[in-house]
């Protein structure tokens, strides 16, 4: 497998196989490769089908030759009994082509009409409109509705939290926060936007939302503040001491914990500060009006600053008009920075030498992880077999070939500095030559404005993908479940493909699939990966599906 994914980081993927079973040839593979004789044993699942059905055909064969075994009589039970099921057979195929085929009922205008049922090719840059019709987003605020919030100063307290992490781990905490103060019936002083280790950024909440519409958004649900009250004097005592501190709040706690555990300290101190508040509230443990409400504050009522907004727009406009005429566009979110390869603890196609440096990378940053290193090795092979490792940026290019993307596919990438810089992104920039990123579309006096904010870029990056027509995800995190999440919610219709890593591991692993098994398998195993509707379950992410707390049915 190692080298196999040797020569997929090289652009081109290894296809030889011992029996002639593609006629199609991979675009990635020289042309007029040598034919091998078929006389080994099945090596893929595929063939071991083939060998089986070649077997039936034979014994069906049998039964109609003249075999002194078998008597006539029997031959024409045998006989009579295919042609029942052939018959029987034909009849469901075209009974169940007519219901397809036949008109359903449909509501127009508040009347009901028999409508046609229209075939839908598939499509590389949407997902089937008949497969998209069946939900509708219903978490925004209602009009109309007379709020029974109770005036700030006849709340049960005040509640303060760090926001901590990058911007998309800080929007979950603030989508937290706001349903934590609805569950207590608290007031929510805005949240701090906590630089970390990783970031090193001193963004306040109002240097990248709306301050004024997150506040208007919300006011019939919580009541917040944007500062401290003045009448508590030593405000750096919420940032200090213990004693106006919440620590031991489990992660994804019930909302039941808070009205048992922070609720009475909150009615004692009036002011609390919750901290570590990342994933601290659960999904299918808190009523679903608080994770509708959740929903509210992600989708509708934390807005980016209109200078964010606009910058986002004009990035996605010049990726839709890179060529002569008004083009579909990609965008790749590209998890292969230094920090993500170390932390995976998966192993990559490298040098000796820098296979050795990454491993005295992994041992000064997480020594308790690294141990001796002995046994990295076999962990590494169990992550990948799991689908836990980040895609490398040649592997994501063989799968969107397989997918049917041409060379010509503009695509935006939205990653960090990747690790190997530009040896290792050169089989995905040889298979598809219009990799652009935001400082490739524009130029440096326009996006001097973001710099000072390293959440400001981040956002630029959010918004370009959000309003793409495909997003493609490489590797799990914040970021690719809320767009894969806000797609949804927008309607279902724009594709977000999130591989299968653990299957596309084990077909690219496999040296004897040949290119056209391996487009059958990556085209059928992601057509139901694209961002489709889905039914929740125990435990499932909110951010990435809203589908049941937050949107309803047509």
């Amino acid at each position: 497998m190692a080298e196999l994914r040797h020569s997929t980081s090289m652009g081109g993927r290894a296809v030889s196989s011992p029996r002639k079973r593609d006629d199609v040839l991979s675009p990635l593979a020289p042309e007029n490769l040598p034919d091998h004789d078929g006389g080994g044993r099945d090596r893929h699942p595929r063939d071991r089908f083939r060998s089986l059905l070649s077997s039936f055909q034979c014994s069906k064969i049998s039964l109609f030759s003249d075999d002194s075994r078998f008597h006539p009589y029997n031959s024409k039970i045998s006989l009579f009994l295919l042609l029942f099921v052939l018959v029987a057979g034909l009849i469901s195929v075209f009974s169940i082509l007519n219901r397809l085929n036949a008109p359903y009922l449909c509501r127009k205008d508040g009347i009901v009409l028999r409508c046609p049922r229209v075939k839908e090719s598939p499509s590389l840059w949407e997902n089937p409109y008949s497969a998209t019709t069946s939900w509708k987003s219903c978490a925004e605020r209602q009009s109309g509705v007379i709020s029974g919030l109770p005036p700030e100063n006849e709340t049960n307290g005040y509640i303060f939290i760090h926001a901590e992490g990058g911007l998309n781990q800080q929007r979950i905490a603030i989508c937290n926060a706001v349903a934590v103060a609805k569950i207590m019936n608290a007031t929510l002083i805005m949240p701090v936007l906590k630089q970390d280790q990783i970031w090193k950024d001193q963004t306040k909440f109002e240097d990248i939302f709306d301050v004024d519409h997150f506040i208007d958004y919300l006011k019939d649900d919580v009541r917040i503040v944007r500062d401290i009250p003045e009448w508590f004097i030593d405000k750096s005592e919420l940032f200090t001491s213990i004693r106006r501190t919440v620590k031991n709040i489990p992660k994804y706690a019930p909302a039941q914990f808070y009205i048992d555990n922070v609720l009475p300290r909150i009615k004692e101190k009036k002011i609390m500060a919750l901290k570590p508040f990342v994933d601290r509230l659960g999904y299918d443990n808190v009523p679903q009006e608080i994770n509708r409400l959740r929903c509210r504050v992600n989708y509708h009522a934390l807005k980016f600053l209109p200078e964010i907004e606009e910058m986002a727009d004009l990035l996605a406009s010049r990726m839709r008009n890179r060529t002569a005429s008004p083009n579909p566009y990609m965008a790749l979110h590209l998890r292969f920075e230094k920090g993500m390869v170390g932390l995976s603890f998966c192993d990559f196609v490298g040098t000796r030498e820098e296979k050795a440096l990454m491993a005295l990378y992994r041992q000064k940053e997480w020594p308790r992880r690294y141990k001796n290193g002995s046994h990295l090795w076999s962990l590494a092979l169990q992550k990948r077999k799991e689908g836990r490792c980040p895609l490398e940026p040649g592997e994501v290019a063989v799968i969107l070939r397989a997918m049917g993307y041409p060379k010509e596919t503009q695509i935006y990438v939205a990653s960090g500095q990747v690790y190997g810089g530009q040896n290792r992104m050169a089989p995905l920039r040889n298979m598809f030559p219009n990799l652009v990123t935001k400082e490739e579309l524009a130029s440096k006096e326009e996006l001097d404005g973001f710099r000072k904010h390293v959440t400001s870029l981040a956002a630029l990056d959010f918004l370009v993908c959000l309003k793409s027509d495909v997003f493609v995800m490489t590797h799990g995190g914040n970021f690719a479940k809320l767009i894969i999440g806000a797609r949804r919610y927008m309607g279902h219709r724009l594709k977000s493909i999130k591989p299968d890593k653990g299957l596309m591991s084990k077909s690219l692993g496999d040296p004897y699939m040949g290119w056209a098994t391996f487009v059958e398998d990556v085209v059928v195993t992601h057509q139901t990966r694209t961002g489709l509707p889905e039914e929740t379950f125990p435990n499932y992410d909110l951010w990435e599906n809203p589908l049941t707390p937050c949107m309803c049915r047509a």
